[in-house]
Parts: structure tokens; C-alpha cells; sequence
């Protein structure tokens, strides 16, 4: 037990000395005002604030973010596929998926899925 707490403390230790040399080793003396300023969607936040805004940026954003949250629901129904009665897993995943494409095509009827406008 105490050897496994040594090895742990000296893991530690060593992965520390790691990353202090590696943080000294890796300063950059030159500082660039293009890699020092925040990417703002293409805009350059150091000039005028009220340059106009595309709508259709953040409604593809919003739709990303809809079907990431999605997909991440989706997984734990893969995985108590063998766990849960086997007709209802079928009910809930097929109204799911369907209400997955019913939001799919409700937005390519909007056309907010093409990139051109």
C-alpha cells in the first residue's frame, strides 16, 4: 500500500516538473496583435461594435447545437437496447426519431439548411 502511494506521489510530482519546464520552454517573447485579439465571427473586435449581425450564422449555430444535444440523447437509448422491454424501446425510439425529422424537414422547408442565400 505504501509502495502504491510513493509511485502516485512521484507520478505527480514528475508530471508536474513536465508541464513547468514545458510552460518555461514554451514562452513566445513576440506577441502579434491578430493572435492576441478574440475571433469574433470574422469581425475585428477592435473596430466599430455595430457592424450587422447575420441571422442565418446563429440560426445554423442553433440548429447545430439542437442536433448535438440530440445525438447525445440518443446514445444511452443504444445502450439499454438489451436492458428495457423491447416494444416500448421501439415506441420511444421511433417517436424520437421522428421528431428528429419532422425538425429536419420543418428546416429545410425554411431553407435555413442551405449555405447560400
Amino acid at each position: 500500500m505504501l509502495m502504491i502511494l510513493i509511485l502516485i506521489l512521484l507520478f505527480i510530482i514528475i508530471s508536474n516538473i513536465m508541464m513547468f519546464i514545458s510552460m518555461i520552454l514554451s514562452k513566445k517573447s513576440n506577441l502579434d496583435r491578430e493572435k492576441c485579439s478574440p475571433f469574433e465571427c470574422g469581425f475585428d473586435p477592435k473596430s466599430s461594435a455595430r457592424i450587422p449581425f447575420s441571422l442565418h450564422f446563429f440560426l445554423i449555430t442553433v440548429i447545430f447545437l439542437i442536433f448535438d444535444v440530440e445525438i447525445a440523447l440518443i446514445f444511452p437509448m443504444i445502450k439499454t437496447f438489451k436492458l428495457v422491454n423491447f416494444f416500448l424501446w421501439v415506441k420511444i425510439s421511433f417517436f424520437f426519431i421522428i421528431i428528429l425529422l419532422l425538425g429536419l424537414y420543418h428546416e429545410w422547408n425554411q431553407n435555413m439548411i442551405e449555405w447560400t442565400n
